[in-house]
């Protein structure tokens, strides 16, 4: 199983707390808490191991006029509403949640350019609710297409996400099957489209980051 880069850090201090917790308890206590405390630290550490996991999917269709989910996860919202901090413009939002035990790598979900790269600091809620868009941590890209249609995704906190990481530049050519980032423990991604775009996807409905078609483009769009 590939690891995500994210990971490395973490899974290392995890490895070598869990080895000096264990190595202290085998040497107070050789009989039930050691074994206790070892099956806890081994199911732990394979769940941290198992939630920066990298499987790299790669999209091989046509991408150039479709809407891939940037994220594993569920569907929560897909509605019409006004996006106030940067494209000024009623839009379609898709926003999808990611468990803890989803897929965590975020995908570019377009082909095009960033145009717009914007982080804000905010408050850290159940990353499902509706105001979770507007007042928790928050990165937004705003990708525009070759015919000028900006779209824009935002990747969002949750109550466990502590730290979102973009690798967004101003000015950088983008392609789907390409990482937008990632964000540790629990969180959402929304997408905010032209509203003239075709729906693929259904609320509630199960997404795979970089393999799911969540919207298609109009030809003349």
């Amino acid at each position: 199983m590939r690891i995500h880069k994210e990971g490395y850090k973490i899974i290392f201090a995890a490895f070598v707390l869990l080895i000096g917790v264990n190595f202290a308890l085998h040497y107070v206590d050789k009989n039930t808490l050691f074994y206790l405390s070892l099956f806890v630290s081994i199911a732990g550490f394979l769940a941290v191991v198992n939630f920066f996991r990298n499987p790299r999917p790669f999209f091989e269709e046509n991408t150039d006029d479709i809407v891939i989910a940037p994220a594993d996860g569920r569907v929560v919202v897909i509605e019409e509403v006004f996006e106030a901090e940067y494209l000024k413009r009623s839009c379609l939002q898709i926003s999808i949640f990611m468990g803890l035990t989803n897929v965590h790598i975020n995908w570019m979900p377009v082909n095009g350019k960033i145009v717009h790269y914007g982080h804000q600091d905010g408050r850290f809620k159940a990353a499902y609710l509706p105001k979770s868009s507007l007042e928790n941590e928050r990165s937004s890209v705003v990708i525009e297409r070759k015919n000028g249609t900006q779209i824009l995704v935002r990747q969002i906190a949750g109550a466990m996400a502590r730290r979102i990481v973009t690798y967004a530049e101003i000015g950088h050519e983008t392609h789907i099957n390409e990482q937008l980032g990632f964000i540790k423990f629990g969180s959402r991604v929304d997408l905010f489209l032209p509203l003239d775009v075709d729906i693929q996807v259904e609320l509630d409905q199960k997404v795979y980051g970089n393999q799911t078609v969540v919207a298609k483009f109009n030809t003349s769009a």
